[in-house]
């Protein structure tokens, strides 16, 4: 119950739940579009990918692509969903300059991918299911242009007929964390699958969000969709601005609009579109030039058996195989890339040890200085030879992270490093016994006040670290102090 009302918003009348529901379409992994023969690679020359299928001329009749059709049946597997073995394309009609057919091919009552359900794990160990309601194939429409003339508006039909999966949510969301979660989780798991590239810049990936507030337990008020969201970060933003707006509307006696809004990136607020559509207004009805999409049992299975180890899978493997910490295993399956390179540097060695050097080190340098994992100077082998000579004593974690730094900006051996630069930790007693006493007998002062205040020996090993210029070993220091000390 305190997670629940931990959620929720104060009004000036009271406490609002937020209600929210995701749209997500996620350009289809494919050479080839949904409906022709046509490139789907981002970019080029304006309407260059484009077939006469795409451009809808005359007598021109789509054939469907295979492989989009495995590739949604691929991702409906990785959602843990139901696989509908027949499905139908539909007609959903609207007119728009970049949309030549005059309509849209999508499916509407009979999706090829049923109910499925997202496991998110928050920041503070909350564990949120949230409900798929279907995933559906359509063609993605073409981009209307207005900033090359002064007068006329241009219309690109490059993404015309590129394959969308269109993945809508149950309203199962209740903060924009969880929004936010919600839209970074699925990204993940198409990019593990290799469904989609997920690159929200390009457009390849991007979300509708319903909005809506309503009084805690009581049923769900009218909803505002939030259109064509690119940028994680800006849903949150645009989600805590919009339950704000309409909780206003409500509080000051108003009723709501069902609308669709745009998010002013720049001045942080929504602004209204258009009304919102029903279904019934865009007049759906079977495409008469497409057959049902039918497939049996055994090809489903066939694509199961093959699927990769997904990241609830790999994070489940993490904790309970190699004792992670459920925060840690959580980061490191955020990226399937990311995985892969700490599974190098883990490999044979302390895995809990490795994660710390993967998580706060390296990756902290890789976000810090806006570098692709793939474009890492330091290689997961020469890591993973630090977090040997840490493991062995060789280094402490001080001296370790001068040797990070070095190996990051010069590369090379670490071993050699240290052999080469003497940074070896000092682990005889008796060198680190001669200067402990030299400490000791020149702070009579401080020997007094550690023998009622124990806690002050972090002074003498700090003490000791500088005069061995960080390469005495800590465990070693602070156990000759104690006997020493009298502590």
């Amino acid at each position: 119950m305190a997670e629940a009302s931990s959620k929720l918003i104060k009004g000036a009348t009271g406490d609002w739940e937020v209600v929210v529901g995701m749209e997500i379409h996620a350009q289809v992994a494919s050479e080839a579009k949904l409906f022709s023969g046509s490139s789907t690679k981002f970019g080029g020359e304006a309407n260059d990918h484009v077939s006469f299928v795409d451009a809808a001329m005359p007598g021109m009749l789509p054939v469907i692509n295979e492989e989009c059709v495995r590739q949604a049946i691929r991702t409906g597997l990785g959602l843990k969903a139901k696989i509908n073995n027949r499905s139908l394309f539909d007609r959903k009609n609207y007119f728009y300059p970049d949309l030549p057919q005059g309509y849209q091919i999508s499916q509407y009552k009979d999706p090829i991918v049923g109910e499925g359900e997202v496991v998110l794990h928050m920041l503070d160990g909350e564990e949120v299911r949230i409900g798929v309601e279907r995933l559906h194939l359509e063609q993605d429409a073409g981009k209307s242009m207005h900033d090359q003339h002064p007068t006329m508006s241009f219309v690109d039909l490059n993404r015309s007929g590129v394959a969308l999966m269109e993945i809508v949510s149950k309203p199962d969301i209740r903060s924009s964390d969880e929004a936010k979660a919600y839209m970074t989780k699925m990204r993940t798991i198409v990019r593990y699958l290799g469904t989609s590239d997920g690159n929200m810049e390009e457009g390849s990936m991007r979300a509708d969000v319903n909005v809506s507030v309503r009084r805690p337990g009581e049923p769900y008020g009218t909803r505002c969709e939030l259109k064509n969201m690119n940028s994680i970060r800006f849903i949150g933003q645009a989600i805590e601005y919009e339950a704000r707006r309409q909780i206003g509307i409500l509080e000051d006696g108003g009723t709501i609009d069902q609308e669709t809004r745009l998010y002013d990136v720049k001045k942080g607020e929504t602004r209204s579109m258009r009304s919102k559509e029903e279904a019934h207004d865009y007049r759906y009805f079977p495409d008469p030039d497409l057959l049902p999409l039918e497939f049996d049992d055994a090809y489903v299975e066939a694509l199961r058996v093959n699927l990769p180890e997904l990241p609830d899978d790999k994070r489940d493997r993490f904790i309970s195989d190699l004792g992670l910490k459920p925060y840690d295993a959580s980061v490191l399956v955020a990226s399937k890339r990311l995985a892969a390179f700490f599974e190098l540097v883990c490999e044979g060695r302390d895995a809990q040890l490795a994660a710390n050097w993967v998580i706060n080190e390296w990756l902290g340098r890789i976000n810090k200085e806006q570098l692709d994992i793939d474009d890492s100077p330091m290689s997961a082998d020469q890591l993973g030879k630090i977090v040997d000579l840490i493991k062995a004593g060789d280094i402490s974690g001080k001296i370790a992270k001068d040797l990070f730094e070095i190996v990051w900006t010069e590369g090379g051996d670490p071993a050699t490093i240290v052999e080469e630069k003497g940074m070896k930790q000092v682990t005889d007693t008796g060198a680190i016994e001669a200067i402990v006493d030299d400490i000791i007998a020149n702070n009579p002062a401080q020997v007094e006040k550690v023998k009622d205040k124990p806690g002050l020996i972090g002074w003498f090993v700090g003490q000791v670290m500088k005069a061995s210029q960080g390469k005495a070993n800590p465990q070693a220091v602070n156990q000759i102090l104690k006997d020493k000390l009298g502590l």
